[in-house]
């Protein structure tokens, strides 16, 4: 399984999943199976997405669970 935090990314830009699979090329319930686990993107829309929303691939894709924004707080604060 891979891991990806889409929706976290489209919801904070505010987009609909619409909005969202019109931007990259795709139908709007590919990006609902993808949010959902339901389905690994292909490597190129894997790709269209990180560049869509200007991160690095592997900060909307992994094959690990992402940790929480919890976590990974108390992480970078243990760390200081």
């Amino acid at each position: 399984m891979i891991y990806n935090r889409i929706k976290m990314l489209r919801t904070e830009k505010g987009l609909s999943r619409k909005d969202l699979a019109e931007a990259v090329g795709v139908n709007f319930q590919t990006i609902g199976y993808l949010e959902r686990g339901d389905y690994n993107a292909s490597l190129e829309l894997a790709f269209k997405l990180a560049e869509f929303f200007e991160v690095p691939l592997d900060m909307a894709f992994s094959p690990r669970p992402f940790k929480t924004l919890a976590e990974e707080l108390a992480a970078m604060k243990a760390a200081e």
